[in-house]
């Protein structure tokens, strides 16, 4: 079988290779065998590759965090899936099969796309979760910045549903009408005067929490537009920089600034709400809330160009890999 195997850190399209791998056993006790349907390249895939992510995995590695398998077959005891059932894939996603455990599996629904099904987990878990960080009452301002990403449009898509007033920041002008659509209300250009412009919006309203995705003299910015008493989450360092915050936020305005990751959420949270946030994002996508733009598909044949394609700027949406044809 394919798969998609780096046995170095650097480049993702250097060092990312299409090998032969012995086909997977058949499933043992409370296993199934799943083929890969699709799955996307996220951020944090590419960190993965450069050997810059949370968690260094053992080399070689196959890459792919998340997506989409089919089942093939179930071995004993396992009555939660069956063969044909489509069911959420990680840890190694990018390879043609692979013996998981069937424990936490469960068939996702018909009628909905294998592809925005394979983007169920990582952006919007991440934004339902950081959401949660914060006891936020509707009526209240939320702010994120890199808002016109995978995580972004999960972001204000729940922000508008729990009532919350969501404030867009992005790095280049033009993505208004986008992000409006997915429930942001208002839609700033970072610059240094941002907290000056964020106040002239919120008034005499409240706004607790900022999401961080960008890390660096970013994350001061977003200190500086809260309330007092306010709440930075930062997810991730898009500008390669450690998070800087300014001592007159922190120390005199009470401001707190800590991080967040989804495994450590998976890790805390009792598998009834796991289950629950599951049903909660599914329910939203096939409502058409959560679909997120594609801008191509690979097949694994192809992932080099793919990994390209990903890393690069200004793209209009997701770069999936998906089963050879």
């Amino acid at each position: 079988m394919k798969a998609v195997q780096f046995s170095r850190f650097g480049a993702p399209d250097e060092v990312a290779d299409v090998v032969d791998l012995p086909d997977p056993p058949a499933p043992g006790p409370g296993q199934a065998l799943a083929e890969f349907l699709c799955a996307p390249i996220n951020p944090a895939d590419l960190l993965n590759l450069q050997g810059l992510y949370g968690v260094v995995p053992p080399l070689p590695s196959i890459g792919g965090l998340e997506g989409v398998g089919r089942v093939v077959a179930v071995g004993p005891g396992v009555a939660n899936v069956r063969p044909g059932d489509r069911v959420l894939i990680g840890g190694g996603a990018w390879r043609e099969r692979q013996v998981v455990p069937a424990a936490g599996l469960f068939p996702l629904p018909e009628g909905l796309p294998s592809e925005q099904l394979a983007m169920l987990t990582v952006n919007p878990l991440t934004a339902r979760a950081l959401l949660q960080e914060v006891d936020l009452a509707p009526g209240e301002f939320v702010i994120k910045n890199a808002a016109n990403s995978g995580v972004g449009r999960s972001f204000f898509a729940f922000a508008r549903r729990a009532g919350l007033r969501g404030i867009a920041v992005v790095r280049r002008p033009g993505l208004e009408d986008m992000l409006k659509s997915w429930g942001a209300e208002h839609v700033l250009v970072d610059g240094p005067d941002l907290a000056e412009r964020v106040r002239a919006i919120v008034g005499d309203g409240r706004l607790r929490l900022g999401v961080d995705a960008v890390g660096g003299a970013a994350t001061g910015r977003i200190a500086a537009s809260l309330s007092p008493g306010g709440v930075v989450i930062n997810y991730g360092v898009l500008s390669g920089e450690a998070c800087h915050a300014s001592p007159v936020d922190l120390i005199f305005r009470g401001v707190s600034l800590r991080g967040y990751w989804l495994l450590h959420w998976f890790q805390r949270t009792p598998q009834d709400q796991i289950a629950a946030a599951f049903a909660d994002v599914i329910a939203m996508l096939g409502a058409g809330e959560l679909t997120t733009p594609i801008d191509a598909t690979y097949p694994l044949s192809r992932v080099r160009d793919a990994l390209r394609h990903a890393a690069r700027e200004g793209r209009g949406g997701k770069v999936l890999l998906v089963a050879e044809p």
